[in-house]
């Protein structure tokens, strides 16, 4: 059976990348016989794979860059956005064990709160996501204490003073509502901890169940409290698209 690599580039453009050399200084180490793959010298249009070759410059071996991750998580509720806990109680490393690379929780989900995580080893991405300007939208499925009047939908929607400063406009709409709660959906594109439960409390609707559905592009779909999935390569390419520039 054929096995293929995906991964593996010319040892010039590996130098480059790495920082060791320009492509064209890198090729003079190649020439020169300064250049190990797998303990033998490499030569000039050589490819490699830095997941699984070893590559010696002047008889030191790089250290590979460990391959980028992106997956989604369904957040549990009781479960800590973080990576340990001095508290000791359950965090979203313990969903990470079938993992191999160490990626990180891009943002924060509450601890009573549920729903969509993005996690990533890609620092660029991940600021990207974060970062104000791109103004990514988040929305959540959310339970509210009483019979939520248009009223207080206008007033989320139009932003309202917390903790000093105004928050930015919402879209909210009533998904239904039963005899003495109601669900509604709210997007948002700030990151204020806690925000949406302080809003709502601001209205006079406490919430009793908060629920993230969407990061932008990427959709929580079917995933089961606690599963964990790698992102398709068309959602990795929309997220990047939406993210790029700003």
């Amino acid at each position: 059976m054929l096995s293929f690599s995906f991964m593996e580039q010319r040892l010039q453009k590996i130098l480059s990348e790495m920082g060791i050399a320009s492509r064209r200084r890198a090729e003079g180490l190649i020439l020169e016989g300064r250049v190990m793959v797998n303990g033998r010298a490499a030569e000039l249009g050589m490819k490699a794979d830095t997941s699984r070759d070893h590559i010696k410059v002047d008889g030191k071996l790089l250290i590979r860059a460990e391959p980028k991750a992106y997956l989604i998580m369904n957040k549990p509720r009781g479960v800590v956005t973080s990576l340990f806990d001095p508290e000791g109680r359950p965090t979203v490393k313990d969903f990470l064990s079938g993992i191999k690379q160490r990626v990180y929780p891009v943002g924060r989900l509450d601890y009573d709160s549920e729903g969509l995580l993005f996690f990533t080893n890609d620092g660029d991405l991940a600021q990207s996501v974060l970062h104000p300007s791109r103004k990514i939208p988040k929305t959540y499925m959310v339970k509210v204490k009483g019979i939520i009047e248009n009223e207080a939908l206008k007033k989320l929607s139009t932003g309202m003073r917390i903790e000093g400063a105004l928050t930015a406009p919402a879209k909210t709409r009533k998904i239904r509502e039963g005899e003495q709660n109601s669900w509604i959906e709210i997007t948002i594109h700030e990151g204020r901890k806690r925000q949406i439960r302080q809003m709502l409390e601001r209205v006079g609707h406490p919430v009793l169940k908060l629920k993230r559905i969407r990061i932008g592009s990427l959709k929580l779909g079917d995933l089961k409290p606690g599963e964990i999935r790698r992102l398709t390569p068309d959602e990795l390419n929309k997220l990047r698209e939406e993210t790029a520039g700003g």
